[in-house]
């Protein structure tokens, strides 16, 4: 059946368990950010699978767009940050952050090389099959068992049959993390005009066919299937 965090917890010890990584403590030489300390684990049921990330810490310089922190006991995103070097004082990385609980975001500030929890979080795949009203509907592929959600940024790129992964803190589910690039079509757009092409300079905005705004070269018209980083909100290029 489904493999509720508690399940993943408590397999964690067994015997059957599939080998852990232990996460490195620095990702300096592969410019991705890693725990300082703690695991991240994979537990496999017989019908579903999901990913435990075990208790740990993060240096603030490591911080990047979309990392998960914890801080007073509350699972936080972060959004954006900037590393700040003064002339005088101590280094140290300004952030904007959002409460997974309240939806509210923050700007908060931390030391430079300050150490950061990390939530225990429940990763699973999950598919997303309709909306009623502002209501999304996904169903695990595995239980068929279904999760509904208020819409909220995540949806701004999603259509109906992708695969996401849900997050839960707590038994509680925060938020959903669609595919990280995804090709979409431009419902509309100012028309395009004789002379701009590929190379040429300017954007401007179009509108997909999920609602959401991103700003696009001049050369793109409506009808035209567009590749977008879902975690920046940006055109990368024609799909």
């Amino acid at each position: 059946g489904r493999v509720q965090r508690g399940q993943c917890i408590s397999m964690l010890s067994s015997q059957h368990l599939p080998a852990t990584r232990q996460a490195p403590s620095s990702s300096r030489s592969s410019g991705r950010a890693a725990p300082a300390t703690g695991r991240v684990q994979r537990v496999t049921g017989r019908r579903s699978t999901c990913v435990v990330f075990a208790s740990s810490q993060i240096s603030s310089n490591d911080f990047k767009n979309g990392l998960n922190v914890e801080v007073d006991g509350v699972p936080w995103r972060v959004l954006e940050f900037l590393h700040v070097k003064p002339g005088k004082g101590s280094a140290f990385v300004r952030t904007r952050m959002k409460n997974y609980l309240t939806g509210g975001t923050v700007e908060r500030t931390f030391r430079a090389g300050e150490l950061v929890d990390i939530p225990d979080l429940v990763r699973r795949q999950v598919q997303y099959t309709y909306s009623d009203g502002d209501s999304y509907v996904f169903m695990d592929n595995d239980t068929f068992e279904e999760t509904r959600l208020e819409r909220g940024d995540w949806a701004n790129f999603l259509l109906e049959g992708a695969v996401c992964d849900m997050l839960s803190f707590n038994g509680k589910v925060l938020s959903v993390d669609p595919p990280s690039f995804v090709d979409l079509t431009v419902v509309e757009c100012p028309p395009n005009v004789k002379g701009n092409t590929a190379s040429g300079g300017g954007h401007k905005p179009a509108t997909l066919e999920t609602g959401a705004i991103v700003m696009v070269p001049l050369f793109i018209e409506s009808g035209s299937k567009v590749k977008v980083d879902t975690r920046t909100g940006t055109y990368l290029s024609k799909a």
